[in-house]
């Protein structure tokens, strides 16, 4: 199948800005949203106590960014998206909770610039599935990792594949009896069909592996369920 555009996706959640502003709605084809939001912003604040800056990548609405300021106040904070009523939504839900810059910017994250040894704290939920081809994925981590403060961390939940066959066989069955449990086949079938047309994800170990070989000093494993993971590195 012919994977979607870049504009295709953007106009999808262009679409879709109130039900991924809640996680009841936005959130429920995700295994373990709510536990994994609170991971990865607690981590955070544990990792970089001190962190002045915040770059949320494929921010959607907001949440992950909301989470953090819950646990760290007054960041200053960077918002990334293909969409600009996604942008626009979380902009105006963020900077009521900080007294600190709130900057956006709309575009693909693997062409936007960053500045070097900025960010302290990294977040990425549900976005990098959407990469492409091993030259993306390879770019960007480099990308980030070089934009990060000494310390900061890089900390990612995503959908994921597995290395072994029968291993991914087993936890896409998994995948497929919560989103049947959630909302019936009709439903299962439809979010498989939109992840076969949308995303290209790859495993946690391969994400693992690329963070140490573009520099990161340790990685560590949050949290995982089934095809859904949290974790992330420290540079």
């Amino acid at each position: 199948m012919k994977k979607s555009t870049v504009i295709e996706i953007r106009e999808r959640f262009d679409n879709e800005v109130e039900r991924f502003s809640n996680l009841e709605t936005g959130q429920v084809a995700t295994m373990d949203a709510k536990i994994t939001l609170e991971l990865i912003t607690c981590t955070a604040r544990a990792v970089k106590p001190e962190a002045k800056t915040i770059l949320d990548l494929g921010c959607g609405a907001g949440n992950y960014t909301l989470k953090m300021l819950s646990k760290t106040p007054n960041l200053h904070c960077t918002l990334v998206d293909l969409s600009r009523n996604m942008l626009d939504k979380a902009f105006e839900r963020v900077s009521g909770l900080t007294t600190n810059k709130v900057e956006t910017i709309q575009g693909d994250i693997r062409d936007i610039d960053l500045p070097k040894n900025h960010f302290d704290i990294i977040l990425a939920g549900a976005v990098l599935h959407h990469l492409r081809e091993d030259s993306d994925w390879e770019m960007l981590f480099q990308k980030l990792y070089d934009s990060l403060t000494t310390g900061g961390c890089f900390l990612i939940s995503d959908l994921l594949i597995q290395d072994n066959e029968a291993v991914n066989n087993l936890t896409w069955k998994m995948y497929a009896k919560y989103l049947t449990q959630n909302g019936g086949e009709e439903y299962q079938q439809k979010v498989f069909d939109y992840i076969e047309k949308e995303d290209t994800p790859r495993s946690m170990t391969y994400q693992l592996d690329l963070m140490k070989k573009v520099g990161f000093s340790s990685t560590e494993i949050l949290h995982k369920n089934a095809c859904f993971g949290t974790f992330g590195g420290i540079k």
